[in-house]
């Protein structure tokens, strides 16, 4: 009986770690991620409005169709950008991804507390790169440190109701990620 019950404990604890470790190792493995998905599609330092999403086609999974969205696939090699995106009339979002499709900043139209969303995106090295500016506080310039060199910008817009997704369209395809201009 004893036999028995260790055997069923090493194999609840094989298991385990054969679970734990395909879990971590499987979002590494993936090839066709947000980033790879969006690659063909999008250019590098632009927005593209994606499409409004069906259970047979979306562009990356799990979009939710209350939501129109547009996506920039920024890097950062050549230097820093501007993002500039409008806010429409019922909610608005801006969050970044790293390459591998890690959020690590989201702003809201009510966080940002003005009819435009405007940030300067830049690695740690180009931030630390600026001169400082004494007569600039951080409330007239909002610095986002991206982790990685490459990432995704997703600018998403409600419509409360199906016939007000243009509105929402029109919102977050005026969005704008341009290179920023040298200090």
């Amino acid at each position: 009986m004893i036999r028995w019950l260790l055997w069923l404990l090493a194999g609840l604890i094989l298991g385990g770690i054969v679970h734990f470790v395909t879990v971590l190792w499987l979002p590494k493995a993936a090839t066709r991620d947000a980033y790879a998905r969006l690659e063909p599609v999008t250019p590098v330092n632009g927005f593209v409005l994606l499409g409004e999403p069906t259970p047979e086609k979306a562009p990356v999974p799990f979009m939710d169709p209350a939501f129109a969205a547009s996506v920039c696939r920024y890097d950062l090699g050549p230097g820093a950008i501007k993002l500039t995106a409008p806010v429409s009339q019922a909610y608005t979002s801006v969050t970044f991804y790293t390459r591998t499709g890690v959020a690590y900043y989201a702003i809201n139209d009510r966080a940002a507390g003005r009819r435009v969303i405007e940030l300067d995106l830049m690695t740690t090295k180009q931030r630390d790169a600026l001169p400082t500016e004494e007569d600039v506080t951080a409330a007239d310039r909002l610095i986002v440190e991206s982790p990685t060199q490459t990432g995704l910008i997703v600018v998403r817009a409600l419509a409360p109701e199906p016939g007000l997704r243009p509105m929402a369209e029109a919102a977050v395809s005026a969005a704008k990620c341009a290179p920023l201009p040298p200090p």
